[in-house]
């Protein structure tokens, strides 16, 4: 059974104080990636701007989870590549839900373009 630590979920869901923050999920088709979109997308003050995979590029985030297809933005958004540029522009807050070692190298260039940056690895 899988176990959130409610300290950490919290304080990443912290992060969203505004309302309607766009936040971009990279890596959102892999567990903690999935889990991560599910409570986002419950989320009062957000506005999911990009869901991230390679895998599912093109897709719609309800086709490949369809457990999720209740909520209207799921069924509207779609899967994308991790373009950095694009997340920047698109999105106020990335989470990064990426195996370990990928995320610092990712986390760089949306840093310095002035994006928070949560990073789901310790």
């Amino acid at each position: 059974m899988f176990r959130c630590n409610p300290d950490e979920t919290e304080y990443a869901l912290r992060v969203v104080t505004t309302k309607n923050s766009k936040v971009a999920v990279v890596g959102a088709s892999g567990y903690v990636g999935e889990e991560l979109v599910r409570l986002l997308l419950a989320h009062p003050h957000v506005d999911p701007a990009a869901v991230t995979s390679r895998q599912f590029a093109g897709k719609p985030l309800a086709q490949i989870f369809p457990r999720l297809t209740h909520y209207d933005k799921a069924r509207s958004l779609n899967f994308s590549d991790a373009d950095p540029k694009r997340l920047a522009r698109d999105a106020e807050i990335v989470f990064l839900a990426l195996p370990h070692g990928l995320a610092a190298e990712f986390a760089k260039p949306l840093l310095q373009a002035s994006v928070r940056v949560v990073d789901s690895k310790r």
